[in-house]
């Protein structure tokens, strides 16, 4: 069957349109998870509904692409767009009718809804690329790949606010369904567009390589090893530590079913993954090169909100808000660098320019202090965002290019899960960094008043947010006042000791409050002019003590984010090292076998 330009337009919005859906719901459903977990009851499982979605997202990665190479990327493409929109519309059906047998409370059925999602969106990602290769030859593909990486960007920009719009003023949409329950709705209508444009307009695209049966316990071994290996990267480190049983018994059991894998896939006839594409130098070196651009990327967004937050001192919503420059600087890299490699058709110089400005970026992040202004985080981030755009298009585009076409879906999908796998790496690796960072600072805090600086730790910190935590010391101070102004309006002196006795207040101030209370008692007048002086002191003192606490906590934030962020530069360098060894090759001018000419 030919496929026209105008077909290949409207399958290549049907397949932008599909990859929007799972763009969008990485950030949307972050933002409305709060009052989700508020009223599903499930504060105690707030992670599993982003890990379920990411186990299945990055486990099924790699069967995608050897399943593009044996059978119609449409059925597959259909399969994805079908299977996300059934675990949206489930997910948003979490809890509606109570505990369901086999499936549990609602928070339970949203973590397996969650895990539908992931089955679909597995495939929504990695076929984005495969049915590009398809469409269009490698001399012009660039700039069409290049609108993937654009299209995660608006969806980065878009999803935060629609979140949190969805779920503060959804519930007036039909009254008695919950506005965060929108969020997972609103995926429908979307994706029935992308149904029909893939439906309607997109031809079989039949692989080139002949049908032959999948390795079932290869691809069994893959994803056995693949989900104990990424839990283990997710759990929480404060109680599973890496030295623990847990995270070791995950990681040494996900390694003995990889090596399985691997001795399977040297056997088999028609492995999941054909290890020999690992022999293909510009391969191997794109994929190594992935790995590490792909843990600074996800590090560098993980990370910025809570500098945002506990520096900057900006809302929980503004913080995802800030993420907007970094995305908007993506798409723009993404478009700019897939337009430049189809006209220049050379690759590897703005790979490097692109790890190099990323570079820049990360290491001007990396200089910030407590007392850096937001105007000038957001040139940063720019900055950085220009600098992973071209990570975007430009590798998978190599890499398609280097390989026989017959094994274009394995090694494209390839590309997406060393990307998500160095991401899942990073995060919990820089996690760590974060996590010891704060330990330390917040161990050596040393809150004035009598006052407990563990009560203001990390988390709780990270939690609450800087003027939460503000509330909090005044709302301490307040109760110590009322309980003392109690006792002096009783007329009791001991009782009047007792209270003051009770507060974190030095001994000698004790001694003090407790002598003129003593003297107030004497007469209405005096008793409230004693009470009135003391309510300002303890408001002076609160305040000074906020100050003080909320300085440490922003100099605690800032040196461990920073940290982070200093840490991020060598990965970045070991990025643009191993991208000086990617061969470049010619870009094919069409999609047949020609092995493509080494250009230098």
């Amino acid at each position: 069957m030919s496929v026209t330009a105008r077909d290949r337009t409207l399958i290549l919005i049907g397949i932008l349109l599909a990859l929007f859906l799972g763009a969008l719901d990485q950030t949307i459903v972050a933002t409305a998870l709060p009052k989700i977990v508020e009223d599903l009851n499930g504060l105690d499982r707030y992670a599993w509904v982003a890990t379920a979605y990411l186990l299945a997202s990055t486990a099924l990665v790699p069967i995608y692409g050897k399943l593009a190479d044996t059978v119609s990327r449409k059925a597959i493409e259909i399969f994805s767009v079908s299977m996300f929109l059934l675990g949206s519309f489930l997910s948003g059906l979490s809890g509606e009718f109570g505990r369901l047998p086999l499936l549990g409370d609602g928070m339970s059925q949203l973590i397996i809804f969650r895990g539908l999602q992931g089955i679909g969106g597995a495939g929504l990602f990695s076929m984005a690329f495969i049915i590009i290769a398809d469409l269009f030859p490698p001399n012009v593909r660039g700039r069409y790949q290049g609108l993937v990486g654009a299209t995660f960007g608006i969806a980065s920009v878009i999803g935060p606010w629609l979140g949190g719009l969805l779920t503060d003023y959804g519930g007036g949409i039909i009254p008695g369904i919950a506005g965060w329950r929108w969020v997972f709705y609103v995926n429908v209508p979307t994706g029935a567009v992308a149904l029909w444009f893939l439906l309607r307009r997109m031809p079989p695209l039949r692989p080139k390589a002949e049908h032959e049966p999948m390795d079932v316990l290869g691809a069994f071994l893959l994803v056995a090893g693949l989900v104990p290996i990424v839990l283990a990267l997710q759990l929480d480190k404060t109680t599973y530590p890496w030295g623990g049983a847990v995270t070791l018994g995950l990681l040494i059991g996900g390694a003995a079913m990889l090596v399985g894998f691997v001795v399977r896939s040297l056997a088999s006839s028609n492995p999941i993954l054909d290890l020999s594409l690992f022999r293909n130098r510009v391969f191997s070196t794109s994929n190594l090169a992935l790995f590490f651009l792909g843990a600074a990327f996800l590090s560098l967004i993980i990370f910025l909100p809570l500098f945002m937050v506990n520096v900057v001192g900006v809302s929980a919503t503004s913080a995802g808000i800030s993420l907007i420059p970094l995305s908007l600087g993506l798409v723009a890299g993404a478009i700019v660098s897939g337009q430049l490699v189809s006209s220049i058709g050379r690759y590897r110089l703005l790979m490097l320019i692109g790890a190099a400005i990323l570079f820049v970026g990360i290491y001007l992040l990396s200089r910030m202090g407590p007392d850096v202004p937001y105007w000038r985080v957001t040139v940063y981030m720019v900055i950085a965002g220009l600098g992973v755009g071209p990570s975007m298009p430009l590798y998978t585009l190599a890499i398609q290019n280097a390989v026989d076409v017959r094994r274009v879906g394995q090694a494209t999908s390839a590309s997406q899960f060393f990307r998500q796998i160095g991401g899942t790496v990073g995060a919990a690796v820089m996690g760590t960094v974060l996590a010891t960072s704060l330990t330390a600072s917040f161990s050596a805090m040393q809150a004035p008043a009598g006052m407990d600086p563990s009560s203001f730790g990390g988390n709780q910190a990270q939690a609450e947010g800087l003027d939460q935590v503000q509330s909090r010391i005044t709302q301490a101070f307040d109760a110590q006042y009322a309980a003392i102004a109690a006792a002096v309006r009783s007329g009791d002196a001991a009782q009047v000791k007792q209270a003051v006795d009770a507060s974190p207040m030095p001994s000698v101030a004790k001694t003090m409050v407790v002598a003129g209370a003593t003297r107030a008692m004497a007469s209405p007048q005096a008793e409230k002019a004693f009470l009135d002086q003391l309510q300002t002191q303890f408001r002076q003192q609160a305040e000074s003590v906020a100050t003080e606490v909320t300085t440490s906590i922003k100099q605690a934030f800032s040196s461990a984010v920073t940290s982070v962020y200093r840490d991020l530069l060598f990965v970045v360098v070991l990025g643009f090292l191993v991208t000086l060894f990617v061969p470049v090759l010619a870009l094919r001018t069409s999609n047949d076998h020609t092995a493509p000419v080494m250009m230098e």
